[in-house]
């Protein structure tokens, strides 16, 4: 309660689509088969449902979601599932989200990563017959883009906030 809670500016809508370009370009990286890399277009697609849900819903979730798919290389419309009921998960509680700090936010968004996972291996499982269970070092995914959550706010809030030298003249 200590904290002062900021009027943010609106956010500009190139700001958002180039979280989006860049969060699909980390996801594009070579990680060299590492299981412990956070799916930064989900982290995003969470954020901006969260903090702009009117902005960034169902139909942007479900288009990043066919270019993961894409890219992945996976069946066809794997991701764009995950991603749809991800983004209607965060808008549907939004307005709880945003009244904890960051640190606690986390704690709110981690199910909805998990889910998301959960729901890749069910679909991944009942598609294809030879597939198996990764195994539980699959969901450590989950674990590290839920700890990138506070990060990602800094970075993704930064361009909104005012100025910290405070003018007389200026109404707000």
């Amino acid at each position: 309660m200590n904290q002062p809670h900021y009027i943010l500016l609106p956010v500009n809508p190139l700001f958002i689509a180039l979280s989006f370009a860049v969060a699909f370009l980390l996801n594009f990286l070579p990680w060299g088969g590492y299981v412990i890399v956070p799916d930064f277009v989900a982290l995003v697609i969470v954020f901006w449902s969260i903090h702009q849900p009117r902005k960034v819903g169902i139909g942007i979730a479900f288009a990043m979601g066919l270019l993961m798919d894409v890219h992945d290389a996976i069946h066809l419309g794997e991701n764009a599932l995950a991603y749809t009921l991800l983004s209607y998960f965060a808008i549907t509680i939004h307005r709880r989200v945003l009244w904890f700090h960051p640190l606690t936010q986390s704690l709110h968004v981690f199910p909805l990563f998990l889910f998301v996972q959960g729901l890749q291996i069910v679909v991944r499982l009942l598609v294809a017959p030879d597939a198996h269970f990764p195994g539980w070092l699959y969901f450590s995914e989950s674990v590290v883009t839920t700890l990138l959550w506070p990060v990602a706010t800094a970075i993704l809030l930064a361009p909104q906030k005012r100025a910290i030298d405070k003018d007389h003249t200026r109404p707000i």
